[in-house]
């Protein structure tokens, strides 16, 4: 059996095969595109292929998959995948030559591949993320603009910006500088109008968002990303694995009696920790129905102080919502003992 590795960048990539005993067969750089790995790959004898988990890993592995070959997408963090490479002399081919060694010997961790559906729902999020980022920006440049000449545009939510700016009576000049603020703003509206109604279909229709949504601070948005950015539970063996991923759990540089905790890792997925702690600051404002969730958090607030109690909760939000997901089964809140 021939084993193959990937060294993959965005233009070009090098490929090198090997025999059991070691030997290269194939030393070569391709253009990164489909038909370029078809060509290499189509028709020779079925493989083990070793590619570092990336941007493009995915459709590389679906390409190489389609021509018969095992695809083992590798954790680039894994230090013994590359055993045989020297860090003082790095180059593309030397990085190669250890995938493939780590590809024949089976030195690797293989990364999550997450599924079609949860890679599209990912995709749909980022979109929507993206156009309200987008608008963010173009009311604060819009409210900044106005206050530069004297004018103050009146409170109120993203979506009625335009109503409110329309009723603001300025100077010709100054509505015609920001016209184009305006005819971006009256363009971003409907479609994260549009993004938001297909998001609550969605969210509807998941099962699995469905039981997350019952847990207190959690909509739709934060269901369908917590869902997506997962993709498979069980691939987690417990909550404190989930948070540790997302990176909510304190820094920690430990030794003998010594113990310093610090802020937060931030490692694994921005998009699912913000949502989170955007989450856990609805709970902490929520003033009805308040249960055992809201007590704990004000206890620690009492300690700790308020943000480092909010990053607490959505912590413990992130392992609420792990369990349920798990266990299958809606949230049930406990109430504060009187």
């Amino acid at each position: 059996m021939e084993y193959g590795a990937i060294d993959l960048h965005r233009r070009n990539s090098l490929i090198r095969i090997v025999t059991e005993a070691g030997t290269v067969v194939l030393d070569r750089t391709i253009t990164t595109s489909r038909d370029g790995f078809h060509r290499l790959f189509e028709g020779r004898a079925p493989m083990r292929v070793l590619v570092e988990s990336g941007t493009e890993s995915e459709w590389v592995a679906q390409t190489i998959e389609a021509c018969g070959h095992e695809v083992v997408v590798a954790d680039p963090n894994y230090a013994l995948m590359y055993g045989s490479r020297c860090r003082a002399v790095k180059t593309d081919r030397r990085d190669v030559a250890a995938l493939a060694e780590a590809c024949r010997l089976r030195i690797y961790r293989p990364a999550h591949r997450v599924s079609a559906q949860q890679r599209g729902e990912r995709r749909r999020l980022r979109v929507r993320e993206h156009l309200i980022r987008v608008r963010t920006q173009a009311i604060n440049l819009l409210r900044a603009s106005l206050r530069q000449e004297g004018y103050r545009l009146p409170t109120g939510s993203s979506a009625t910006v335009v109503a409110r700016l329309a009723k603001l009576q300025v100077a010709d000049h100054v509505a015609a500088d920001l016209a184009p603020l305006r005819v971006l703003l009256d363009t971003l509206t409907p479609l994260i109008r549009t993004a938001d109604r297909e998001a609550d279909r969605r969210a509807a229709a998941d099962p699995v968002v469905g039981h997350l949504m019952t847990a207190p601070g959690v909509g739709p948005i934060v269901g369908l990303t917590y869902r997506a950015v997962l993709d498979d539970v069980g691939r987690f063996r417990d909550a404190n694995a989930v948070t540790a991923f997302i990176g909510v759990v304190p820094r920690e540089d430990s030794s003998g009696s010594r113990r310093l905790r610090g802020a937060i890792t931030k490692r694994g997925p921005n998009s699912l920790r913000v949502v989170l702690i955007q989450a856990a600051w609805v709970v902490w404002r929520q003033r009805r129905g308040r249960a055992a969730l809201h007590a704990w958090v004000e206890r620690l607030a009492a300690r700790r102080g308020r943000r480092i109690a909010v990053v607490a909760l959505a912590r413990r939000l992130a392992r609420i919502l792990y369990a349920l997901w798990r266990d299958d089964c809606d949230y049930q809140a406990v109430p504060v003992a009187t």
